[in-house]
């Protein structure tokens, strides 16, 4: 007697014995799960360099990359589909991507900071409000049309509930990076949207909350009753038991000192612990890691650490597997007929016509010009990751079938994609930077201000920053006014989005009186302002290094400085050789040499001072400028100058002269030649009011050279000394072999090599050229400002 029998496929053992044991390695769950992650990994990022010169965040070269792998292209190949993504390892795929992205969104908790979003202003928080009610409501209109057509069948206030916070969402991680990518971040509209985007960020969640709380299979309103009322007790116990456990083990994590492994272990496991109870209670797991993300002490080491701890495996490996699950459950196929397409367009209408009417409103409300509201309203109407899980979730509770799925799919993509392009085009925001007199060091009238931008990007930096700043406040001038800009990359990290979240409010252009982040670098600065007569006031530079000298050349000229300070892309070992600190450092300061709308310095740091600041009064150094002719020698010889005004420093100023006879033409001997009769003259003058000025510790000597073998012994008896000063390019033959260092000249070079066995600092200095016409300055740099993204 025959039956029909439905045999069940045995599961995945976890290893193989290997293939020559005769076992196909893709029929076991770890080997086929390392494939399908590489496969994933390369694939994406493959697609985001492919988009990057058209500046697009890499979540939208995920979401496609998905989309590629499943049914809609590459996964219409069964023998692919079948042997890469067989539906018995979809489980281990899903598990490992969702316990991904439950520590990703602990990292979203922890970005984001309720502390900021209870600052926020009314216009920020009526164009927050504008920008989720209005796309909601629209969203329940587009909901009845889906139900009468494409959804007939699902419960309704599931699916409205999901229709309208899935048009309703702005990603707040995303629309930073395309802040930062635009150099908006710190301008008035990117200001406004970074505000209203943490305050929408909240609201999803609340409303995600209420979402799956009416979606669960059991219709009785009273299960959905109980959900929520043990969804907000889980918040009460989080706050006032869990939050004062976290505290306790972040105040015991001392700034400097190794975290205790304990703490991260507990904190790891609470994660992994509280989306148990949520999903228990059947909100969902992920809402357990984004509360403990949000009760997190945001101050202190710890938040940090933690951060580092998981992001880079999190974000880089685990988390593009759910973009891949989310693309095999979508087929655009689905998606066929008039209808169909129709109601696709109906859905990216209705969420950017939401979106940007809604905020275009509020926004002329408030008096914001007609561009920026634009602006406001198409970065509002960015997408990301959270969208993606409110639409899993929904299909994953049979409140969205396959075809609606894949409409909001594409809409998402669809509306992150645009919003790069059209904001580049209905907003460019207007530089209103006023020409200024004092761009260089060497001036006329001594008697005035110098104000310096100092730039650092790590701790290493600052003792000899400082040091430096307080050796050349001068003695009977006006002094110093320093801009300290913290430069800060901006990458695809959790904890870049969560700099970006602090500074927000304090970058450039804009002051926060009343810091509240705990950036003990800027720290470090506020506190020798305290203890000395110069002025400092903090900046912060967000930024992908490839386009943050935009950032430190239009702050410098915003802030009508003389001379920007850069510190050399190399440091000084134990053992006295230099190492590199990575190469975009070194096209960094390339390009502000290049740009820079004033004079240069560039810092080789040999612990000028030593490794902590010092006082006023325990300055004492000894200074050699080392002159042989041209703007730069004179520029770094005007800075020499104002340092000899200290009482703690002396001076020494070396001239090298040619013997007659030499000339460039000769490869064994030197020249210093200069551009003609008039730089001689120029050279000559400026020496002359120097030596008049009568400096009590200045000393003036002069050395003739006839090979370049002559000046390097000059340098080398000069090698005791705390600080070498020299132009960038003076006119000379190069003093070293090979040099990597083209930013630093031909003396420059030489001093920052280890030909020359010295622990002397050197201060490169390239004088700006004072005959470069700015309004030929201005076009050229909004035309690199263009171009930039190529390098």
């Amino acid at each position: 007697m025959a039956s029909n029998v439905t045999v069940c496929p045995a599961p995945m053992k976890a290893t193989s014995n290997g293939s020559f044991q005769g076992d196909n390695p893709l029929d076991y769950a770890l080997p086929l799960a390392i494939l399908q992650i590489c496969l994933v990994v390369v694939f994406t990022r493959s697609l985001a360099l492919l988009l990057k010169p058209l500046r697009q965040p890499r979540v939208i070269a995920e979401i496609i990359g998905g989309i590629l792998l499943g049914p809609s292209a590459i996964g219409r190949s069964e023998k692919f589909l079948h042997t890469v993504f067989p539906k018995r390892s979809l489980t281990v795929l899903d598990t490992l991507a969702n316990i991904g992205l439950l520590f990703f969104l602990f990292l979203v908790g922890l970005e984001l900071d309720l502390r900021a979003i209870q600052r926020t202003g009314k216009k920020a928080l009526a164009i927050a409000v504008a920008g989720i009610s209005f796309p909601f409501v629209l969203g329940i209109g587009t909901s009845v049309v889906l139900r009468a057509t494409v959804s007939k069948g699902v419960d309704s206030g599931p699916f409205l509930v999901f229709m309208g916070v899935s048009l309703s969402i702005t990603a707040f991680p995303v629309l930073a990076r395309i802040l930062a990518e635009l150099k908006l971040l710190t301008t008035d509209v990117g200001r406004i949207a970074m505000s209203a985007a943490a305050v929408n960020d909240v609201a999803a969640w609340i409303l995600l909350a209420l979402a799956i709380a009416l979606s669960g299979t059991d219709t009785s309103p009273l299960v959905s009753l109980w959900v929520l009322l043990s969804g907000a007790a889980f918040i009460v116990f989080a706050i006032f038991v869990l939050k004062p456990c976290l505290a306790y083990m972040a105040r015991r994590c001392q700034e400097g000192e190794p975290v205790n492994e304990l703490y991260i272990c507990t904190t790891l496991s609470l994660v992994l612990a509280c989306g148990f109870v949520t999903d228990v209670i059947g909100i969902h797991a992920l809402f357990g890691a984004f509360v403990v993300g949000i009760i997190m002490p945001k101050d202190g080491p710890f938040a940090g650490v933690l951060i580092e701890k998981i992001e880079d495996i999190v974000s880089g490996l685990f988390l593009p597997l759910y973009f891949v699950s989310s693309g095999l459950k979508t087929n655009v196929a689905t998606i066929e007929g008039a209808q169909s397409w129709g109601l696709l367009v109906l859905v990216i209408f209705t969420a950017c016509f939401g979106k940007i009417v809604g905020t275009l409103i509020v926004s002329m409300i408030f008096k914001v010009p007609k561009s920026e509201a634009f602006a406001l309203g198409f970065l509002m109407n960015t997408k990301g990751l959270v969208e993606l899980i409110v639409l899993n979730i929904g299909k994953d509770r049979k409140v969205l079938n396959d075809q609606t799925f894949a409409i909001l799919v594409l809409m998402a993509l669809f509306t992150t994609f645009i919003t790069t392009p059209i904001v580049m085009a209905v907003y460019k925001p207007a530089r209103k930077s006023a020409p200024y007199k004092h761009r260089t060091i060497q001036r006329k009238d001594l008697d005035t201000e110098l104000r310096v931008l100092a730039c650092f990007h790590s701790n290493r930096n600052i003792p000899s920053t400082i040091n430096l700043i307080e050796s050349s406040r001068g003695i009977k001038r006006p002094g110093v006014l320093v801009y300290a800009m913290h430069l800060m990359e901006l990458s695809e990290r959790s904890s870049a989005i969560s700099m970006v979240h602090k500074a927000r409010n304090n970058g450039l252009p804009f002051w926060n009186k009343k810091r509240h982040d705990n950036d003990h670098m800027v720290i470090a600065f506020e506190a020798y302002r305290q203890l000395s007569s110069v002025s400092i006031r903090p900046m912060t530079a967000i930024s992908a290094f490839q386009t943050i000298h935009e950032d430190i050349c239009n702050s410098a000229q915003d802030k009508r400085t003389a001379m920007i300070l850069l510190p050399f892309h190399k440091h000084q070992r134990l053992d006295g050789a230099m190492e590199s600190l990575g190469h975009s450092f070194h096209l960094m300061n390339k390009r502000v040499l290049q740009h820079a709308p004033c004079s240069v310095g560039i810092i080789v740091d040999r612990g000028l001072g030593g490794s902590t600041q010092v006082s006023a009064s325990d300055v004492s150094y000894d200074v050699v400028a080392l002159f042989f002719g041209g703007r730069d020698d004179r520029e770094a010889l005007s800075y020499g100058a104002r340092m000899a005004e200290h009482p703690g420093i002396g001076l020494t100023v070396v001239r090298f002269v040619p013997e007659k006879g030499t000339s460039l033409t000769d490869k064994d001997t030197v020249s210093i030649d200069v551009d003609g009769a008039d730089e001689v003259k120029a050279d000559t003058g400026f020496l002359n009011e120097l030596l008049e000025r009568k400096i009590p510790s200045l000393t003036y000597e002069e050395k003739v050279v006839g090979s370049k073998d002559d000046i390097v012994i000059g340098v080398k008896a000069m090698s005791k000394c705390n600080l070498f000063l020299v132009g960038r390019m003076p006119p000379t033959l190069s003093l070293t072999g090979k040099s990597d260092c083209s930013e630093l000249g031909p003396v420059g070079s030489y001093l920052a090599s280890s030909e020359i066995l010295t622990s002397a600092s050197v201060l490169v200095i390239q004088q700006y050229n004072t005959n470069i016409n700015l309004k030929s300055l201005a076009e050229e740099s909004e035309v690199d400002a263009n171009d930039i993204s190529d390098a």
